[in-house]
């Protein structure tokens, strides 16, 4: 399989999370990237190096106003007075607020939902190269019948004109629309990581011209909270077009596998021109912060499942977080996806 990816990658490396009333090692971390590359690489997997294809592809989903602000706060931190190496801030904006502020530090509650994603040097090289690699492995999907693309930062959990959970740009959503657009039909988007993937919800939620589906932990009590629930199946034209499938926690191989049926076969009945899998590796039963059990034989299953829609597909790395098992898992996937295509 071809493995997109962009050495920009490693630019963001944040330190440091506030989790559950504690600052941790951050999770997200750029030694995520070079794991999962190297081990792609080692596998036998044909590596390329992303492109540099414009920011169309970006703006088609994304707010402009919020790209914009991603590209030049880090420029712009002289307003806060001295910062260290990111800024973040302590105040999120709530729907009932309905002024866009003018400073820095309102504009960082703006865009931003929670102190995952901070602002760093690197951030936007790292951010606008994730979603080149989207935007290259949709290409050559629809070109070849598949590729996996190695984003890192992930994106799932950004919303139209928001970060949060790690995400800045929507680099699942980039590469769906990518495909909508190049094919002129409907497309579908299969999220399998542990989260649920609310941002490309969101993006999508009023259009019938996706479809997307989650198969994620019950998030009652995880996150994102307050989106991922059955009863969410899209408004307006889009009504019909968004399907939820929580699982409890600790489900094990079994039921995961019978959900990510479920959801091909919600993508089968729509009848897609082109597939996007959302792979969050943080499902598997030794990620850190993962809740669902999920083994290395239950992904590889997973993996032949969706080879068999036949659909052209781009892989897009979501979650997944540093554990001994994370490449082997990614191997699995990757190699019982291949295997099922041939």
């Amino acid at each position: 399989m071809q493995i997109v990816h962009h050495p920009d990658s490693v630019r963001h490396d944040p330190a440091q999370y506030f989790r559950r009333g504690s600052l941790i090692a951050h999770p997200e971390q750029a030694a995520r990237y070079i794991l999962l590359r190297d081990a792609a690489r080692d596998a036998g997997h044909d590596l390329v190096e992303a492109s540099d294809v414009g920011g169309a592809s970006i703006l088609a989903v994304h707010d402009a106003g919020y790209v914009a602000f991603l590209r030049e706060a880090w420029e712009l931190r002289g307003e806060l007075g001295e910062v260290g190496d990111e800024i973040l801030t302590g105040h999120f904006a709530r729907p009932q607020m309905h002024r866009q502020p003018e400073g820095m530090l309102g504009l960082l509650g703006l865009y931003t939902a929670d102190t995952s994603t901070p602002i760093r040097a690197g951030t936007w090289e790292a951010i606008y190269g994730s979603a080149q690699a989207a935007v290259c492995a949709a290409e050559l999907a629809l070109a070849q019948g598949h590729a996996y693309a190695l984003c890192r930062p992930p994106g799932h959990h950004a919303y139209a004109n928001s970060a949060g959970g790690f995400c800045y740009l929507n680099n699942t959503a980039i590469a769906g629309e990518h495909m909508r657009r190049a094919t002129g039909g409907p497309v579908a988007i299969i999220d399998i990581d542990v989260h649920h993937g609310n941002g490309t919800q969101g993006i999508f939620y009023a259009r019938d011209d996706v479809l997307t589906v989650s198969v994620h932990a019950d998030p009652a009590n995880y996150f994102p909270f307050f989106a991922g629930y059955a009863d969410e199946i899209g408004t307006g034209e889009g009504a019909g077009f968004n399907r939820n499938i929580p699982v409890v926690h600790g489900a094990g191989d079994a039921l995961w596998l019978a959900a990510v049926r479920d959801a091909l076969a919600a993508v089968a009945g729509h009848r897609p021109t082109a597939l996007v899998v959302a792979l969050g590796l943080d499902a598997s039963q030794d990620d850190p912060i993962g809740v669902l059990q999920v083994t290395r034989e239950g992904f590889a299953t997973a993996a032949e499942a969706i080879a068999g829609s036949g659909l052209p597909t781009a892989i897009v790395q979501e979650g997944g977080y540093l554990c001994e098992a994370l490449p082997h898992n990614l191997v699995a996937f990757l190699e019982a996806f291949d295997a099922a295509r041939k």
